[in-house]
């Protein structure tokens, strides 16, 4: 049975509320005070990823708000908009709405592909930025197309989501388990429980979820090649200013360490690479203390290295 978008309004140290940006509705999620810190998710997730987060960097003196991304949890799921460049006015627009300038944008898989998207077509936007297990949007492009037996291999689940109408459905099919299967495969030993497997199944069977999620991953295979996602690669050659911290789980399966290491080439600013070990595709859920050490270790250090 479809589940009912409430299921996601987990109960926590946190706040709910509904913000609104770029003509859509976005469902977000907030903890403490101080300097701002924008959470982004990935697939096949939703704002309850960062759950450990909004409790750490609260203490620490931020505030954090996640957010569930367009066509996620209790956000608005338009028919379109799920191209890199709408989603980065997106998030953009939430900094924006939320009252701020600016802010650190910690960013997880497809979030990290927005973190990157906005810190070169929005730069003031974007005071410090964190990709987490995300590669810059041009090394992952080459990757996909050099490293036939590394990158493209390990993201052989993409190409099925080109297809119309077919990935919707193996993804909903028997309680989402595929979701489940995904989540244990990219990720390192002993996660995801059982009970966070089955929170982020419940999450992705909400009405349209599928298909909004899939929609992210059918615009970048498909506009590779129309005028749209040339001019996006274009526009994304140009270096990021904002310090960079880039984290990436040693055991990640999903997205190669050595395709996110190449992301380097594209920051001017102070940049850091940082593995987090015994970590997959999810270190912020896997490993949330050594997670939350290099972070915050980062985000309190006025002068961060290259």
């Amino acid at each position: 049975m479809p589940r009912d978008e409430s299921l996601v309004r987990v109960e926590g140290p946190w706040t709910h509320r509904e913000v609104h940006a770029g003509g859509n509705r976005f469902h977000v999620v907030e903890a403490g005070e101080g300097p701002l810190i924008l959470l982004l998710h990935g697939f096949p997730q939703f704002w309850w990823t960062w759950r450990h987060q909004l409790v750490s960097l609260p203490a620490a003196g931020y505030r954090a708000v996640a957010v569930d991304l367009k066509g996620y949890g209790a956000s608005d799921k338009p028919p379109r908009g799920y191209d890199l460049p709408t989603l980065a006015v997106d998030a953009a627009g939430l900094v924006r709405a939320l009252g701020e300038t600016g802010a650190v944008v910690v960013g997880h898989d497809w979030g990290g592909l927005i973190g990157w998207t906005m810190s070169v077509l929005d730069p003031k936007v974007v005071r410090r930025l964190v990709p987490v297990s995300s590669p810059h949007p041009l090394r992952m492009r080459t990757a996909l197309l050099t490293d036939l037996f590394g990158q493209m291999k390990a993201s052989a689940h993409t190409l099925g989501f080109q297809l119309p109408l077919v990935p919707e459905r193996r993804l909903t099919t028997d309680g989402a388990a595929l979701v489940g299967r995904m989540l244990n495969e990219w990720s390192g030993p002993e996660w995801p429980a059982d009970d966070v497997a089955r929170t982020y199944q419940d999450a992705f069977l909400i009405p349209a979820v599928a298909h909004s999620a899939l929609e992210y991953h059918r615009w970048f295979g498909r506009s590779q090649l129309r005028p749209d996602g040339q001019r996006y690669a274009r526009q994304m050659r140009k270096q990021i200013e904002a310090p960079t911290l880039q984290l990436h789980g040693a055991l990640d399966t999903c997205v190669l360490p050595h395709t996110a290491q190449g992301s380097s080439r594209f920051v001017a600013a102070p940049y850091r690479w940082r593995q987090i070990e015994g970590a997959g595709h999810f270190p912020h859920e896997e490993q949330p203390a050594q997670f939350d050490a290099e972070l915050i270790g980062w985000l309190t250090d006025p002068e961060p290295d290259r």
